[in-house]
């Protein structure tokens, strides 16, 4: 486990997922004041994580080919794809606790609090392992990661100031 965990956090698709799980983040917060069914959540989690991935490929698509005045070379496309996929599981991710809430193993508030909550601490975890990897002490990576943070917090202190 540890050996895929340190694999997956030296990869490039962690920007990706942190990138991804703000966009949900930000969903999550802003549908909360007037829930809709759990399963329709779930299933707007998961229609802009195919939206926000599909979008991440048709940018990077267009940027490399007016930049370079050539095609998109397949390992290029593969790869652009593989960070499609990161973007997109970070959209998701809240999703599970929607269809679980659906299912009837919660309530509809207990699942958006699960998803905020794994959210800033997903967005913190990997602020954390960034600043490891690149040398820092472990007291500066703690508060790198409460920092970063800090993103979506401020995202859920916007929500509650606006309504």
């Amino acid at each position: 486990m540890r050996a895929s965990l340190e694999a997956h956090l030296g990869s490039r698709q962690v920007g990706k997922v942190v990138y991804g799980s703000i966009i949900g983040l930000a969903l999550v917060v802003t549908l909360e004041k007037h829930p809709p069914a759990p399963w329709v959540m779930a299933v707007w989690l998961l229609g802009t994580a195919l939206a926000v991935g599909l979008a991440e490929v048709y940018s990077e698509v267009v940027g490399v080919e007016t930049s370079t005045r050539q095609p998109v070379s397949r390992p290029q496309f593969g790869h652009m794809a593989e960070d499609a996929v990161a973007v997109g599981f970070g959209v998701a991710f809240p999703a599970v606790f929607f269809l679980l809430s659906a299912l009837g193993l919660f309530e509809v508030d207990t699942a958006f609090t699960i998803a905020k909550w794994t959210g800033l601490g997903l967005i913190g975890f990997y602020g954390y392992w960034a600043a490891r990897f690149a040398g820092a002490a472990t007291h500066h990576a703690l508060l790198k990661g409460a920092l970063v943070a800090l993103i979506g917090a401020g995202l859920i202190a916007l929500k509650a100031l606006v309504h």
